[in-house]
């Protein structure tokens, strides 16, 4: 049969059920999923870039230049903000910084606070550039920070010419101050003028201003000749004052040369009389205080006292057959006995009626002793008190004719100060006279003058005058006044680094599809015996899970020596792969054991799907809206994820979710082709005649 026939015969094949019509059109839109997909995926990242979260961080204080405030920081945040360049999210810096460590951003920019300053410096003496921080971090996207360098160049040089357009117009807002300083110059002139005017003005308000001071030395020159009359008043009380203490001093001198003498004679006997009399007041004063108790003792002792003898007379004396000789003697002591008991009782009463005046004798008793102590204490030195006390009074007498004296100086003094009044007053109304010819003008002259001669040295100092170092330096700032400071986190040495996260696991991904080709996904042999399907799945999955491991370490050896690969966590890498080749492994050998020969085009589409929605490349925000959708439940986003910080540094948050991802994807993997293993076991007319076979 010829080969046409047999081309037709083989296509005829597919027509027989809806699996090989399936099978047919998936191998005709294979290629057009392969290409379209992932050209649809990087069609146009860069015009989605308004999707990229950036943080932006305004730490610029302005500044203030020629009198007016100055805020570059906040003119270029609200540029950025309207340009629509990236997704700009305006943050604190430390926000900012975590942000990009942990992904939440993919870079921010910073305007630092001396960020106006340094503009405004264009128009000093220190001429500085501005610089803005520009922050990125490749573990999180490598492309974004190569995107960013492009963008960034059209922000510096716009930033640089609003920068260079300031610093020009600073020269020419000197000159317009020459100008300006000349117009003060020649008002200063005028002003001169009209000053020569109000000086004549201001000569007659001096005039003025005397005729008052006349009248007030007018009045002085009165005020003095009344004080000076108070002076001579007082000048004789003060003498009246100093003639009674002059008497007084004269009695005390008087009684002290009389009293003097018997007091330091006999101030032993006055003590020692003292003493006696304090201390005979204070036992009589403690007798006081016992005397209530000892009454009312007194009274019960006396009254007990005359009961028990009562009652020793009725037993031995009434009702007894034979009297006693002393009965007799016995009533008259019983009546005694009463009487006296009568007298203490009467005795305690008077004692209780009049405490209150006891209280008071006892305290004018205490008084007395306290005044007797001390006059005991102070007795030795009367007469030494004597005579300070004397001593005393003479000062006051010395005194009070000092005052006597100086009241007499100041009635002296103040007519002499009545007469300078007078001159004063004769002075003032002279001076007055000739304040009618004072050129007051020669003040405002002497300003005018003044103010024309700064003028115009203010003026020339603003015309500039700069040697060679401040011209290049200007210069410099003018050519390019903004810089870009640009700092990347774990920042890939090169392109390679950078996409090895997204090619590696691709690799892997290939090696598995390829193992199950040459290896069945179940051992038909251990099917047909009915083994247990966990151990028909793992028998299926352990050989390809061994091959991929030996694959991870061939790959990164040669990677790592031949490449040049270098890693951050070379061990830790190498482990995960490992756990991603078995994931993978168990990934493709459900899917070729549950769908048999179409699962190898399932496979080969999973790939596609992963590797347009990974975000290994380009972020996956500029991607069409379906692969956005699908990344985060497709495993190979999270094993690029964790590459990234393994291969070029960072937190391993992403490497352990990445872990845990993988573990889940491949026990869901391994149950789901034991269940598959298990439906093997039962034979049915499919599996014997089956549609489709590769």
């Amino acid at each position: 049969m010829r080969s046409p026939k047999l081309a037709a015969l083989e296509l005829k094949r597919f027509g027989r059920g809806k699996l090989p019509r399936a099978a047919l059109a998936a191998l005709l839109l294979l290629p057009l999923l392969y290409g379209a997909l992932y050209l649809w995926s990087f069609w146009d990242p860069y015009g989605k870039l308004d999707k990229i979260p950036v943080a932006l961080v305004n730490s610029d204080d302005g500044a203030t230049a020629k009198g007016k405030h100055l805020t570059a920081g906040d003119d270029l945040t609200e540029k950025l903000l309207g340009s629509k360049t990236f997704d700009w999210h305006r943050t604190s810096a430390a926000e900012a910084r975590e942000g990009v460590e942990n992904g939440t951003y993919y870079l921010s920019l910073t305007v630092p606070e001396d960020f106006s300053e340094r503009i405004a410096s264009s128009s000093g003496k220190s001429p500085e550039t501005g610089a803005l921080r520009v922050r990125t971090n490749d573990a999180n996207n490598y492309i974004v920070g190569q995107i960013s360098r492009s963008v960034f160049s059209e922000v510096r040089a716009a930033a640089s010419t609003k920068a260079s357009r300031g610093f020009y117009d600073n020269i020419f807002v000197s000159f317009a101050d020459i100008h300006g300083r000349t117009v003060k110059a020649a008002k200063g002139a005028d002003d001169l003028g009209r000053g020569i005017g109000k000086a004549r003005t201001a000569a007659g308000d001096l005039a003025k201003g005397l005729g008052t001071a006349k009248k007030g030395s007018q009045g002085l020159k009165s005020g003095l000749i009344k004080l000076n009359k108070g002076a001579g008043t007082l000048r004789t009380g003060a003498g009246g004052v100093a003639d009674g203490t002059q008497s007084l001093a004269d009695t005390v001198n008087d009684v002290s040369d009389k009293a003097g003498p018997f007091l330091k004679k006999h101030g032993k006997e006055i003590g020692d009389v003292a003493r006696l009399v304090a201390d005979a007041s204070q036992r009589a004063s403690d007798d006081l205080d016992d005397l209530p108790d000892e009454a009312s003792t007194a009274a019960t002792d006396a009254r007990e006292a005359s009961d028990e003898l009562a009652a020793d007379y009725r037993t031995r004396c009434e009702g007894a057959v034979a009297i006693a000789p002393d009965c007799p003697a016995l009533k008259k002591a019983v009546g005694a006995a009463d009487r006296a008991a009568d007298v203490a009782e009467d005795v305690n009463k008077l004692v209780r009626d009049n405490t209150g005046r006891l209280d008071t004798l006892t305290a004018d008793l205490n008084d007395l002793h306290d005044k007797a102590r001390l006059l005991a204490d102070r007795a030795p030195h009367l007469g030494t008190d004597l005579d300070s006390a004397v001593k005393k009074v003479n000062a006051l007498n010395s005194g009070a004719h000092k005052v006597a004296k100086g009241a007499g100086k100041l009635h002296s003094g103040l007519t002499t100060a009545g007469s300078a009044a007078s001159t004063l007053d004769s002075g003032v109304g002279k001076l007055r006279t000739g304040s009618t010819s004072l050129k007051g003008g020669l003040v405002k002259l002497a300003d005018g003058s003044g103010t024309l001669s700064g003028g115009l040295h203010d003026g020339a100092a603003k015309i500039p005058a700069y040697d060679k170092h401040d011209r290049d330096a200007r210069t410099g700032v003018m050519a390019d006044p903004v810089q870009l400071v640009d700092q990347a986190l774990h920042k890939a040495p090169n392109y390679g680094t950078g996409f090895a996260p997204c090619f590696i696991p691709l690799s892997l991904w290939v090696g598995a599809m390829v193992a199950y080709m040459l290896i069945p996904p179940l051992n038909a042999r251990a099917v047909a015996a009915g083994a247990s399907s966990w151990r028909v799945a793992l028998a299926g999955w352990l050989p390809v899970a061994a091959i991929g491991a030996l694959q991870t370490v061939a790959l990164m050896a040669v990677l790592h020596w031949a490449v040049g690969l270098e890693m951050v966590r070379a061990a830790g890498t190498v482990g995960f792969l490992m756990l991603v080749a078995a994931c993978f492994a168990a990934i493709v050998q459900w899917l070729n054991a549950r769908f048999g020969p179409a699962g190898r085009i399932l496979v080969l589409a999973l790939l596609m799907l992963q590797l347009t929605s990974a975000g290994g490349t380009y972020p996956v925000q500029t991607s069409p809206g379906f692969f956005g959708a699908i990344h985060p439940f497709l495993p190979m986003s999270y094993v690029v994820d964790g590459l990234r910080r393994l291969i070029t540094g960072g937190g391993l948050g992403p490497v352990w979710v990445g872990c845990g991802v993988l573990l889940g994807f491949g026990a869901a993997a391994l149950a789901l082709t034991a269940w598959s293993a298990r439906r093997r076991q039962v034979w049915s007319v499919d599996r014997l005649h089956p549609e489709l076979s590769l």
